[in-house]
């Protein structure tokens, strides 16, 4: 059973990683379920301080990651439209990775620039609220990843300290 439950752990911690890029996917929370899982083997001593902060942390992360990009949309002059272009703009980027990785980049900022367009602003206040949903967006996606990457070196650095006993039939 501590087999399985570290390959799901790790799992999720993967899918932690992806949902750090991917708006659907709730990235620090899912790496957080991973650790969970690590945790409740019989190897690995459950460390409850660990897993509060860690989740306390997961949770924060994942209201701001609403909160940021509406605050860089609202200081910029932008729109409920161009925020919801940038999530169109990043997933045209994954689903159809025309510019490769810097796809990630280019899409959501087109996407926030055609939908502040389509709420009727002027090109220049639609370039400024373009850049501002983008530079929100960069800021919740990259908070996300700082998180989800320390909690996989968690795991990591968890499943390394107690793999002979994860692995003892």
């Amino acid at each position: 059973m501590d087999i399985f439950l570290t390959l799901l752990g790790f799992l999720f911690i993967v899918i932690g990683l992806i949902g750090s890029f991917l708006p659907v996917l709730p990235g620090p929370p899912m790496s957080w379920i991973g650790l969970l899982f690590l945790y409740l083997t019989k190897a690995v001593p459950n460390d409850m301080w660990f897993l509060i902060i860690t989740l306390v942390v997961a949770l924060i992360v994942f209201a701001l990651d609403y909160i940021i990009p509406a605050l860089g949309t609202k200081k910029f002059g932008g729109s409920k439209t161009g925020m919801i272009g940038t999530t169109v703009g990043l997933l045209i980027s994954i689903f159809f990775p025309i510019f490769g990785f810097f796809g990630i980049i280019i899409w959501p900022f087109v996407g926030a620039l055609v939908g502040e367009l389509i709420n009727k602003a002027d090109s220049k206040t639609a370039i400024k609220a373009a850049f501002g949903s983008f530079l929100g967006f960069l800021t919740g996606t990259f908070l996300k990843f700082i998180v989800a990457v320390v909690y996989f070196g968690f795991f990591i650095m968890t499943f390394w300290e107690y793999k002979a006993a994860i692995f003892s039939f």
